[in-house]
């Protein structure tokens, strides 16, 4: 199952590991407590839309940047684990020809 705390806390986290930050940079600068930052990393805790606007103000990344970046991770997760269909008369006409 995707969840979406569990995207936003893996975007949340590459976008600050790119900036070469830590947790306790960005925690300070948001006004967050580090272990909370660091849950909502670890995907453990929902962030609210004021906690988030916090962090992207401190990660200096708009929060629209941020949501289509956390899109774009739920769909890549969804196409990973989507199954597989099969359509057995397209393959039988295949197989035929």
């Amino acid at each position: 199952m995707i969840l979406l705390r569990e995207q936003l806390g893996d975007v949340l986290r590459q976008q600050r590991r790119a900036q070469g930050r830590t947790l306790r940079e960005v925690s300070k600068t948001a006004r967050i407590s580090l272990g909370y930052l660091s849950e909502i990393e670890r995907g453990e805790k929902e962030a609210s839309s004021e906690l988030l606007a916090a962090v992207c103000e401190a990660l200096e990344l708009p929060m629209s940047e941020t949501l289509s970046l956390v899109a774009a991770s739920v769909q890549a997760a969804e196409k990973a684990s989507a199954p597989v269909v099969l359509h057995p008369q397209r393959d039988a006409v295949a197989r035929a020809a």
